[in-house]
């Protein structure tokens, strides 16, 4: 059973909404009574999300951003802003993987298109949130890092600095805002089953077998367990958690 989550009349912010773990997030925060603002770059599936969403009854702004793009980031968290009146909480969850790679003959530009979605990415959605939270002095901020922020593995040394490089951002923006009345962690997650996860193995990048004989449960994790992770550390029972990089991991990294 799922805890539940009263965050009625507030506002949240999902980057990544229109599948997997954004969208189960969004829908999780929706559920809770918050109004949530969905942005994705797919305009096809943000579309698609929204629509279930309001279907079910929720309040939803859709609004298509690609992250790399800060203007684009700024209007989408402005917009969030003026239609609804105010932002309490954000979940920056929007990320790509690469192909695996030797770490000597990857491509530059291979490094630079995932740092620019999973880091500057995360880094300009924060920025943007923090500067109306700040007018507020109340707020909580999840960023998505992943089990890969934590350790390293063979022929992914470009996707795990972006994700090492968001719990490095986390934890200076959570100290500096930290007075300010807002809290600022990272979520982990270990192999999830998400559509991105489905096309790997398709790919024949990852194995499931492997992937879930990894993990001490012997499964992949499910987009509504991170949901629950990001609800609960947004939640006033984590109000005194600062700055954690949190695995939701099945046990990965503790072995």
């Amino acid at each position: 059973m799922n805890p539940m989550y009263d965050f009625s009349g507030q506002v949240a912010l999902v980057t990544g909404a229109s599948s997997g773990m954004g969208l189960a997030t969004a829908r999780a925060f929706a559920r809770s009574g918050t109004t949530v603002a969905l942005i994705d770059v797919n305009e096809t599936t943000l579309d698609t999300a929204a629509r279930q969403l309001s279907d079910e009854g929720h309040q939803v702004l859709a609004l298509t951003c690609d992250v790399t793009d800060e203007d684009q980031v700024a209007g989408a968290v402005d917009r969030t802003v003026d239609t609804f009146g105010r932002l309490d909480m954000a979940y920056n969850n929007a990320g790509i993987q690469i192909p695996p790679a030797d770490a000597a003959d990857e491509p530059a530009d291979q490094f630079d298109r995932v740092h620019a979605v999973n880091l500057r990415g995360i880094w300009a959605s924060m920025k943007h949130e923090l500067r109306h939270m700040r007018t507020q002095n109340s707020g909580a901020i999840v960023n998505c890092s992943s089990l890969g922020g934590l350790v390293g593995i063979p022929g992914r040394a470009s996707y795990h600095a972006s994700k090492h490089g968001v719990i490095g951002l986390t934890g200076s923006a959570a100290l500096e805002y930290a007075p300010r009345g807002i809290r600022i962690n990272a979520i982990c997650p270990g192999t999830i089953d998400t559509p991105m996860v489905n096309d790997m193995i398709a790919k024949g990048e990852l194995g499931r077998a492997e992937a879930e004989a990894g993990q001490p449960l012997h499964r992949l994790g499910t987009a509504e367990e991170i949901a629950q992770a990001v609800l609960w550390l947004c939640s006033p029972g984590a109000g005194f958690v600062i700055g954690v990089a949190l695995p939701v991991d099945g046990g990965y990294v503790a072995q």
